[in-house]
């Protein structure tokens, strides 16, 4: 809910996650689970009067409760594709310049996800901007030799644990040698460590999107980024910012899904 958008003309677009939930090689009694887990956990994960370290278990048994529901639905990989082109999915209003000015630039842009990376890969191929100068970490599907998921790849991601941790076997962060500036873009107050781990860093400018529960979160999130946007469903500040940055020097895009 960063790159893509939270609503559209009041509707709540879909997650990555959402986007399986949500199709039809879902059952009905998966879905009903799904959802009772986002009701029960989503309120944790946004709940201001939590620390990150009280939330951090819940999120762990969320995720993987989730996980293990979707490996009992004989998901094959060639369904992603049909999915998320049926889905609602969306990304925010002006992603075509934002893709278009970071590869043109040749400038880096990192995607840290907690959503699911082959269908987050999948929304970006089909909105023809899947550029080479992209990398993401996230939780990816494992298949089995028939095309079947039966897990997912590596460590778990989730809302609180986007950094240099979740990296540990990507040489990605080394690779970025040479580049001190970072754009950081989030929808969460867990995203602010996304570039924890960085090597040379000198200046990071955070701006943070706040789609939900405004009146409750705002306090939170002037004081942990240095823009918010509130229930801001395009990208034209960070467009905007990227045009003036440009002509100061190098830049390092990194990015929340």
């Amino acid at each position: 809910m960063t790159l893509s958008r939270f609503s559209y003309n009041g509707k709540r677009c879909p997650s990555s996650y959402n986007i399986l939930d949500n199709s039809k090689i879902i059952s009905e009694e998966c879905r009903k689970e799904l959802t009772a887990l986002y009701h029960h956990y989503y309120p944790i994960e946004i709940d201001p009067n939590l620390s990150i370290k009280e939330k951090l278990p819940h999120m762990v048994e969320w995720w993987t409760k989730a996980h293990n529901l979707l490996c009992q639905q004989r998901i094959q990989k060639r369904q992603i594709v049909q999915v998320v082109g049926e889905s609602t999915a969306m990304l925010r209003e002006g992603y075509k310049t934002f893709f278009n000015t970071l590869y043109c630039n040749n400038i880096p842009l990192f995607i840290f996800s907690a959503g699911i990376g082959d269908i987050l890969e999948e929304i970006i191929r089909q909105m023809e901007v899947f550029h080479p100068n992209i990398h993401i970490v996230s939780n990816y599907m494992d298949f089995n030799e028939d095309g079947f998921l039966q897990g997912f790849k590596g460590q778990l991601i989730h809302t609180y644990n986007k950094n240099s941790s979740a990296c540990q076997n990507s040489s990605y962060f080394q690779q970025l040698q040479g580049k001190t500036n970072i754009l950081l873009l989030g929808d969460s107050t867990g995203d602010l460590t996304m570039a924890d781990g960085v090597p040379g860093m000198e200046n990071i400018l955070k701006i943070g999107f706040l789609n939900d529960k405004v009146e409750e979160q705002r306090q939170r999130y002037l004081e942990s980024y240095d823009i918010v946007l509130e229930k801001d469903e395009t990208l034209d500040v960070v467009n905007g910012l990227l045009q003036h940055i440009l002509s100061q020097g190098d830049l390092m895009e990194m990015q929340d899904s």
